[in-house]
């Protein structure tokens, strides 16, 4: 069965392959987006925000967004998102923290949201590797964002996007401070076992079939359900935001992913837990309480092995916190302030202190 099944996928190639000519604008960064006429004003883009791309070496051109405070920033975030997100995602939270006076960075990640795309189907979630991802987030900090002064950086991963961040501090990406939310160490279900990805990934690459989505795996549907009937969320109105965004943006709809995904998640996990004491800033780990899309164990793990790491649960609490019901989420935006303050006031000691400590 498996060997029709892959005789199937390769006599299906050169089909594709025509296909896929001309797809250059199925497969473009897209910019703007149309704010869905069924949300609130707190889900409106922040004040000021602004649109940009960045490209790092031979990896895919990605999306960013950026707002600004109306007084000087005492602090620099930059937020990488989960699974299927855009950074439309997050304004409601970018909005909260430009009010505390921090300046908000939203980097998507590759193949997702307004970034390029790999495959000419663009709801198709795959990456061959996280490695760009990665490059990228240190390309944001050091082209892009270019931290200096008094104001410290705040890295905040979601998800996927925690484990990139991750990847990134222990790459020498600079940053002042690690925020871990839900992060993706071991996802609740694969498609495969791991001895399978094992077994056939090499042959899956060599013959560039990661993008092959497994049956479980469905592209973008308009009657797809909501964050609440999935679960990251209890919050009735925050459930309906990131389908509303797609519903009136096509280009930022995010299907099932792709073999070629999860081998990719192996790998960086993999990477993660080996290079885990290389990450000196200081972590804040915030973990929600019934996740059902990641396991929670290795999250305490790897935070207990960490230099710097403090770690919170949130009962009760699904995947997506930024989204949660306000009992979760004012609490969780609570923990980022607080922490990020403590950054402010860390920077400032050092600076008072002197290259030498006097």
């Amino acid at each position: 069965m498996r060997l029709r099944r892959l005789a199937v996928a390769l006599a299906l190639v050169p089909i594709l392959t025509v296909s896929a000519c001309g797809d250059g604008t199925v497969r473009a960064p897209f910019a703007d987006s149309r704010t869905p006429p069924s949300l609130g004003s707190r889900f409106y883009p922040p004040q000021g925000w602004a649109w940009g791309f960045v490209h790092s070496g031979e990896g895919p051109v990605q999306r960013y967004g950026v707002s600004s405070p109306p007084v000087a920033p005492r602090a620099t975030i930059l937020i990488l998102t989960g699974y299927g997100e855009s950074a439309e995602t997050w304004f409601e939270t970018a909005s909260d923290l430009n009010r505390q006076g921090f300046t908000v960075w939203i980097l998507e990640r590759q193949g997702q949201g307004g970034s390029e795309r790999e495959t000419p189907w663009r709801d198709v979630g795959h990456a061959d590797s996280f490695d760009p991802d990665v490059a990228a987030v240190r390309a944001m900090i050091k082209g892009v964002i270019r931290p200096g002064g008094d104001a410290p950086l705040v890295v905040i991963g979601h998800s996927e996007g925690g484990l990139v961040a991750l990847l990134a501090a222990q790459r020498g990406a600079p940053m002042d401070g690690l925020v871990l939310s839900s992060p993706a160490f071991e996802l609740t279900a694969l498609p495969r076992s791991h001895a399978d990805f094992a077994r056939f990934t090499p042959a899956m690459r060599a013959l560039r079939l990661g993008w092959i989505r497994t049956p479980d795996q469905h592209g973008w549907r308009r009657d797809g359900p909501d964050g609440v009937q999935a679960g990251p969320t209890h919050d009735a109105m925050r459930g309906k935001v990131q389908a509303a965004w797609m519903l009136a943006n096509p280009d930022l709809r995010m299907g099932g992913r792709s073999l070629g995904w999860y081998a990719a998640f192996l790998d960086a996990s993999g990477a993660a837990v080996r290079d885990i004491r290389k990450v000196a800033a200081p972590t804040l780990m915030l973990d929600a309480g019934e996740d059902r899309v990641v396991a929670a164990a290795p999250q305490g793990r790897l935070c207990a092995a960490m230099i710097d790491c403090e770690e919170t649960r949130y009962a009760g609490a699904g995947h997506d916190l930024h989204m949660e019901s306000d009992a979760v989420r004012r609490p969780w935006l609570a923990a980022i302030v607080d922490f990020t303050r403590a950054r402010i006031d860390a920077k400032a000691r050092a600076e008072r202190a002197g290259p030498h400590g006097l």
